[in-house]
């Protein structure tokens, strides 16, 4: 197995959590928040993928999905283009509604496919290119997409277990 296909698979895994914590809830089931402060579904599953595509184009040097394919029209949400949740308060979770699990589905898949097309086609060779000098050490392109697919995957299971207690 190459270096391409492990990433393939990893972000396709995130991709079926997505789905199965989403998948045919309402409006009012994705914007639930347990005990009225924790973050809902349909913020966990925006932000997860909002930090995919931010971060995929950014190593991809393409734009993002969420601009460049209208989806942060699309959302209508109350921030900037760029926002991607990190740091977000109680009252900007609360501000992530979605109208549907097919919007919010709909926009995970179009930055999987993204997400796929792209890691399908790095070689191994690749993984070791700079792609962020801000950090000591710099981050190659490796420990960032690694370093997405956790993120993902702790957001995706917090949105399971959400959807296990609705």
């Amino acid at each position: 197995m190459t270096s391409a296909q492990l990433l393939t698979d990893a972000f396709g895994r995130i991709r079926e959590t997505v789905h199965e914590a989403a998948g045919g809830l309402t409006a009012d089931q994705l914007a639930h928040r347990v005990g009225g402060r924790a973050n809902s579904i349909g913020w966990l599953v925006w932000h997860l993928t909002r930090v995919q595509d931010d971060h995929v184009a950014g190593a991809a040097g393409t734009p993002q999905v969420w601009t460049r394919d209208g989806w942060a029209d699309r959302f209508g949400l109350p921030f900037d283009p760029s926002d991607i949740g990190y740091g977000h308060t109680s009252d900007e979770v609360a501000a992530v509604r979605v109208e549907s699990a097919g919007l919010l589905t709909g926009y995970h898949d179009a930055v999987h496919d993204r997400t796929a097309e792209y890691v399908g086609s790095l070689a191994d060779a690749d993984l070791a290119r700079i792609v962020d000098r801000a950090w000591d050490p710099p981050v190659t392109l490796g420990v960032r997409l690694i370093s997405v697919v956790s993120d993902d995957l702790q957001h995706a299971g917090q949105a399971a277990f959400v959807r296990g207690l609705l």
